[in-house]
């Protein structure tokens, strides 16, 4: 079966076998809990924010919109999502619930997808809202997050999308409002990206949504994911199209006008990049050709030039972020049965 997306039917079968192939020896457990965990950030209060994809729900909006396509949709929705406070300690508290989660035909869940600051104020990346996701009342969007729980959109996403369509959308994989996955904040402003239509988008905090670049158009359908910020511009990473091709994914260097640069390859299923000093981590979904399994996720750095694994036996990881210790944190078992996903704390070498 030719998959165009980030998930797959594979990714929940191989969370419910629910077995966890050995992790390396750098790699402990920090927090459990959580339900389909998704990009997280530290925040300036010390703690540690965590997006959670949610359980999905049963609301059918079929006939009210246009619908993703089977054997992907239709999508069902509910409120199930939501955003999660962990303390230096890896104490667990839910700091938002009641966002909008999704479930597609075939299984896959979406909901809050990442989390970003600017200063000390929290911002969230809704991906499972809009009509097409079962959830009318509630667009994919950016919300401002207050320290209570309660929040606030300022950005609707699934409009903006409707009204600025990429250049080379994938008519076999098409989802209306977008599958928002990786965010993160530079210079005051926030940069989303886009992985189904294609795109990197520039959002303020008052709400203004400009495109960075539009990835489709010169690179056509490579799923971009994950994106980073260096001196010159932007790194943005990409999951490629399943089934898996080891080493099918790279590195894009973008300007920050937009526009693609230079390219590295070499990389597998990115999903999450960070950046420490000078060098790259990549938080690769799944390393071996096919379909994604239990165990086969890992961490690869790029030092001058030169990859090296250094974690590995991840299962389905979705998230990764630089910690305040120099250590990374990363969202493993991003997808599964409810409360089964962790963040997990990978020294590095």
């Amino acid at each position: 079966m030719k998959r165009l997306r980030w998930v797959t039917f594979s990714f929940v079968v191989c969370a419910a076998m629910a077995a966890y192939a050995q992790m390396s020896s750098n790699v402990s457990v920090f927090a459990t809990g959580f339900s389909n965990p998704r990009g997280l950030k530290w925040g300036p209060d010390g703690n540690l924010y965590v997006a959670e994809g949610g359980t999905g729900g049963s609301k059918s909006t079929a006939g009210k919109c246009d619908q993703v396509v089977p054997p992907i949709g239709p999508y069902t929705g509910g409120r199930t999502g939501s955003i999660s406070k962990v303390a230096p300690d890896g104490s667990r508290t839910t700091l938002v619930q009641g966002l909008p989660s999704t479930q597609a035909a075939i299984g896959d869940i979406s909901g809050v997808a990442d989390v970003a600051f600017i200063g000390n104020d929290l911002y969230a990346l809704i991906s499972g809202g809009g009509c097409s996701h079962g959830n009318a009342g509630f667009p994919n969007s950016v919300l401002k997050v207050n320290p209570d729980g309660s929040y606030s959109q300022i950005a609707d996403l699934s409009a903006f999308q409707a009204l600025h369509p990429v250049k080379n959308p994938e008519p076999d994989d098409f989802e209306p409002d977008g599958t928002w996955y990786n965010m993160i904040a530079v210079d005051g402003n926030l940069y989303a990206v886009e992985p189904n239509h294609g795109e990197v988008d520039q959002i303020t905090p008052g709400g203004i949504v400009t495109r960075l670049i539009d990835v489709s158009e010169t690179q056509g359908h490579v799923v971009p994911t994950s994106i980073a910020r260096f001196k010159n511009g932007f790194y943005v990473s990409n999951l490629s199209t399943f089934p898996i091709t080891p080493g099918s994914a790279a590195r894009y260097t973008v300007s920050k006008l937009g526009g693609v640069t230079s390219i590295q390859p070499g990389l597998t299923t990115v999903v999450s990049i960070v950046l420490n000093g000078n060098d790259n981590y990549f938080l690769e979904l799944n390393t071996d050709p096919g379909f994604p399994q239990p165990g086969k996720g890992a961490v690869v750095r790029l030092r001058g030039g030169v990859f090296k694994t250094i974690a590995d036996g991840l299962t389905l990881p979705t998230g990764m972020t630089l910690g305040p210790d120099g250590a990374l944190y990363v969202s493993n078992v991003g997808v599964g049965a409810p409360g089964a996903g962790e963040i997990v704390k990978i020294t590095l070498p």
